[in-house]
Parts: C-alpha cells; structure tokens; sequence
C-alpha cells in the first residue's frame, strides 16, 4: 500500500492495566516468545510508518530493550497519568519531527491482533475522504439498560451502535488541538474519536474485525495466542 502522505504511528504504553493485574503490566506478557506490545507495534510496522512513538512510564527501563521488528523508526517518549495524556504527550514528541499535516494512527498497545487488511483499509479510507476515521464493529448482541439491584429497564437499540476498535487515526494537529480543547473544558476522554467528536470534527467507523481485540483481563492472553496462531495459518 503506498499513500501520498507520511504516516506515523503513537502506542500508550504508560498504562498499569489494574483489571489485568496489581503488578504484572499486560502489554509486557508473552505470547509465543514475544511480548504482547512487540507483537502490536511489529503488525503497526507492516505499513509504510515513517515513525512509531511508543509512550512508556517513566521508571520503564524494559520497552527499549525489546527486540521490536524495524527498530530504526521506533521512537520513546514519557507517557502521562491517564491514556489520553501519553497520547498527548507522543503527538507533541511527533511535531518536531513530523509535519502537523501529516496523518497519525493510534493504537492500543494491548491489541496484538489486528490485521494488516484492516490497517491498510482504515489509512486508505481516511486519506482518501480527508476524513478522520476509526475502525469498529457493529454491535451484534442484544443490549439492555440495567439500574439498581440488577434489574433490566429496557431492551436498546443496537441497530445504530459500533464497538470501537483501535487503530483511530487523524491529522495529527487536529487530534492534537481536540485533545487539548477537551483537557480544558475537563471533558471525559475514553478514545481519541470522544476528543475528535467534541469539538466537531466529523469521524467515520471502518468495518474492523472482531479478532481485534483488547488483552484487559488474564484469560485474554490465551485468546490472543489462538487468534496470532489462526492468523499465521491462514
């Protein structure tokens, strides 16, 4: 795939992960002799990245030790105390080595498994439309609304809901400015789509797949390595 634009890419990898575990960090488990981020940035690499941040924690002297795939457009920088601040801080890393214009994609750093189709497809719909794009699933099972004590209130409707997924990639100065402007107004950022949404930038959903999934709790590990072994089979 060859884009007319330069792409590069931001991982959060500054995160404790506290639902998978008190003291062992996630994206650090091993999955079939590799780490879990090293599987996540090496499928990052199978595109035309001119550069990888990967935000990491301030006392992480592990990341750069990794035996990544296509070290020489990885770069480090300090990530923050939430998510949305190690994103933050890697689009600042990026603006002085990369033009504010260029695209940027973000992904969690816990999600090992995505397919180089669905990065390919995702980058080619966001630069072809000039639009901000996010991959995502429709919603397949029923919804309800639960209040107190457990108790259903009422059946949603999922025919207009998506499952957001990672990658999310925009213009880097645009997601930048977002992130900012909701950080301000102490809006709540749960992806780089909510900043986007916020202030009014239109976002588009890219069918993903539902074996891109996010490592949050131990067993998700085992999941993982079926959905890399399936992967390398096919």
């Amino acid at each position: 795939m060859k884009i007319q634009t330069k792409l590069w890419a931001v991982v959060p990898a500054a995160g404790s992960g506290s639902r998978f575990s008190k003291s062992e960090l996630k994206q650090y488990q091993y999955i079939a002799q590799r780490t879990v981020i090293e599987h996540t940035v090496n499928r990052l690499n199978t595109l035309q990245l001119a550069g990888c941040v990967i935000a990491i924690g301030e006392s992480d002297n592990f990341a750069q030790t990794l035996a990544f795939e296509h070290l020489d457009r990885l770069h480090f920088c300090k990530g923050g105390a939430e998510r949305v601040h190690s994103v933050l801080n890697a689009l600042m890393y990026l603006l002085n080595i990369a033009d504010e214009n260029d695209w940027v994609l973000v992904h969690d750093a816990a999600r090992p498994c995505v397919t180089t189709d669905c990065l390919e497809k995702l980058i080619i719909t966001a630069v072809e439309s000039d639009q901000s794009s996010i991959l995502a699933i429709p919603v397949r099972d029923t919804l309800k609304q639960v209040v107190e004590d457990h108790q259903i209130e009422k059946t949603v409707s999922r025919d207009l809901l998506w499952q957001a997924q990672t990658p999310q990639v925009a213009k880097i100065s645009i997601l930048k400015n977002a992130i900012e402007t909701a950080l301000k107004d102490q809006i709540v950022i749960t992806d780089e789509a909510s900043a986007l949404e916020y202030v009014n930038e239109p976002v588009q959903v890219v069918q993903g797949r539902s074996d891109n999934i996010k490592i949050t709790y131990p067993d998700d590990l085992e999941l993982a390595r079926l959905i890399l072994q399936s992967q390398a089979i096919n």
